[in-house]
């Protein structure tokens, strides 16, 4: 990768204030809205059964969940982009001391602040601490502080590996660590739960070991998106191809890459196609970060260029991620909350209350869940577009931390 830069070509494709990639910001932003899909549906429109269960679920409650499978890989490979890219104006030492404190700062998060909206109380008391996407990127990034020190071309092959590697291990159960087992969930396998007390534990969804890769990964990108437009173009039109078609070839062949292989559904073709896209997230297959961020990078070569009244709308939103992620879980849990109560005359959410303890009369609803998610998304606009007006007119230093 070279290091010349041509900063006339760049800057026509930032924004004039600010000296932003648009399509970073764009990109970003949609796949928030992608996430508060999936959200409004774990509190609002939960199924018994889970959506990806071909066996019980249905197209439309597939494609529901399956959609936002796009929004934590986009979301952790661009927090390593811009992370580069903070890099280019501060330089690495400054990026060192942000990448430790704000990845210190995102745990602390997580733990003190997200787990609490998703339980609506102190964690400890329902019994479990949430482990997530923000939990993902606060260890990521103090990892590529560490990894900052290292030649660009060592920090690919160290995300190439994990990211292509890691289904290489999916065989080795936590049992093989012995006493250390909890530190093999932590770091391979996803939606696992790793006990503190009797009472209390850590349920953790997002393992380290491929998230923290992808980042490493993003990172990298940055030096592409630093390039003039038409190379970064041609790049990002060959990368996202050669994903996308990475991905049919061994799906298809069922040899490696995603732990759960595709086969021919009793339910019909169309179950059977389900069955092909259906990857495993948790942890991330290959096969998943082939799926999802293929197209991711051809949107970022469509998109580069753009700015029109619909990309300045996402923008919006994915100009500060991080307020939209912290705040959302507890307005959506909050509401959802109140409409159980006026609804079924009981306060009670999803996450947890038992299914067997789930109102009699309920039915999830599509419908339901789409009307919520419009409103969730035309009420956050809002707010976000007042708080990125506030937050980019601030000049003290706390600021890039919230």
């Amino acid at each position: 990768m070279t290091r010349d830069l041509h900063l006339p070509a760049i800057q026509q494709h930032l924004s004039p204030k600010r000296g932003r990639l648009w399509s970073l910001d764009v990109l970003r932003g949609a796949v928030i809205v992608l996430m508060a899909l999936d959200h409004v549906r774990l509190f609002w429109a939960n199924t018994p059964f889970a959506p990806t269960d071909l066996s019980l679920t249905t197209p439309g409650w597939f494609f529901a969940r399956w959609i936002t499978h796009f929004c934590a890989p986009v979301f952790i490979f661009l927090a390593g982009t811009s992370a580069y890219l903070y890099a280019r104006k501060a330089g690495p030492e400054a990026l060192r001391r942000f990448l430790f404190s704000r990845g210190l700062w995102l745990l602390f998060v997580e733990l003190a602040v997200i787990s609490p909206s998703l339980v609506f109380g102190w964690p400890p008391a329902a019994g479990f601490f949430v482990l997530q996407v923000i939990w993902a990127i606060g260890w990521g990034m103090v990892v590529l502080g560490l990894l900052s020190y290292l030649p660009k071309r060592l920090i690919l092959a160290f995300g190439v590996v994990l990211v292509a590697g890691h289904n290489l291990l999916d065989g080795v159960g936590p049992e093989a660590w012995g006493r250390l087992g909890w530190l093999w969930k932590i770091l391979h396998m996803g939606e696992s739960w790793i006990a503190i007390t009797d009472n209390v534990g850590l349920l953790v969804v997002y393992p380290l070991v491929p998230w923290v890769g992808v980042m490493a990964l993003g990172y990298c990108l940055g030096e592409v998106m630093s390039w003039e437009r038409a190379r970064r173009r041609q790049f990002l039109g060959i990368a996202g191809l050669g994903l996308i078609e990475a991905f049919f070839l061994l799906r298809f062949i069922n040899f490696y890459g995603d732990p759960s292989p595709w086969d021919f559904q009793s339910r019909g073709l169309a179950y059977t196609a389900l069955s092909f896209l259906n990857t495993t997230k948790y942890p991330p297959s290959l096969l998943y970060f082939c799926m999802t961020m293929g197209p991711a990078l051809l949107l970022l070569y469509a998109l580069d260029g753009v700015q029109n009244k619909a990309a300045a709308f996402l923008r919006t939103f994915g100009r500060v991620p991080f307020f939209f992620y912290v705040v959302h879980f507890a307005v959506i849990n909050f509401f959802a909350h109140l409409w159980h109560y006026f609804r079924y005359g009981r306060w009670f959410s999803f996450l947890t209350t038992p299914k067997e303890s789930w109102p009699a009369d309920y039915v999830p609803s599509l419908l339901l869940m789409y009307g919520v998610w419009a409103v969730v998304v035309i009420g956050f606009y809002c707010l976000c577009r007042w708080y990125g007006e506030v937050k980019f007119s601030r000049k003290e230093w706390w600021w890039k931390y919230l």
